[in-house]
């Protein structure tokens, strides 16, 4: 793997950036759908696509390989605003906590902003050092079919609920002070990688 497959745009100071995480494993219209919602209704100038080299959480055995997963997800991006990079292998962060606190101290003149999926809301608290992401990071939650009620409800949201922002104030969300979060009712995609991995085993095998 290149020097280029581990690049990310350096983004002009003060700028607003939206940041995606995951595995990409692969990559769907459903993560560039939710990456223009957010370019639109965060008024955000980029949106980073955090390819992970392996997510904790995720089986090894069922993972392509990083370039392979970075050349679909680019494939897919295909939108001059939407950058896909691997910096988290450079910088050494196997958790999203380090790894927000990693490009903080980077980019300390960016506002970032944390985008995830409903269904994330709902098992954040399995993630290392939970509670330190809000408050590292502004965070926006999305619609994710048959998620959007857990999310509401679940214990994170009770956490932070007094700091839970409008979502007609989501385009104010990149400049205000962590621990601050919007959930953004947009109409949801129905893609899914779990479902594009099946699909994709089955053809192999024939069915």
């Amino acid at each position: 793997m290149t020097d280029t497959d581990i690049r990310v745009e350096r983004p002009l100071p003060g700028g607003r950036v939206g940041l995606l995480g995951g595995s990409f494993n692969p990559a769907h219209d459903g993560h560039r759908h939710i990456s223009v919602e957010a370019l639109k209704r965060l008024q955000l100038d980029r949106v980073w696509w955090l390819v992970s080299p392996q997510n904790p959480l995720k089986p090894v055995h069922d993972m392509a390989p990083l370039a392979e997963r970075l050349a679909r997800a680019r494939a897919v991006a295909d939108h001059p605003r939407i950058v896909v990079t691997a910096i988290e292998r450079r910088l050494g962060a196997r958790y999203t906590a380090d790894t927000l606190a990693a490009l903080s101290r980077a980019y300390a003149e960016t506002r970032f902003v944390w985008i995830m999926g409903a269904d994330n809301m709902i098992q954040i608290r399995k993630w290392r050092h939970w509670q330190q992401i809000f408050h590292t990071v502004p965070i926006a939650i999305f619609v994710r079919p048959s998620y959007s009620f857990g999310a509401i409800g679940s214990p994170a949201a009770h956490r932070f609920a007094r700091h839970r922002v409008a979502m007609a104030r989501a385009g104010e969300l990149a400049d205000l002070p962590p621990p601050a979060w919007c959930f953004l009712h947009v109409r949801a995609h129905p893609a899914s990688a779990t479902a594009l991995r099946k699909r994709r085993r089955g053809g192999a095998s024939g069915r």
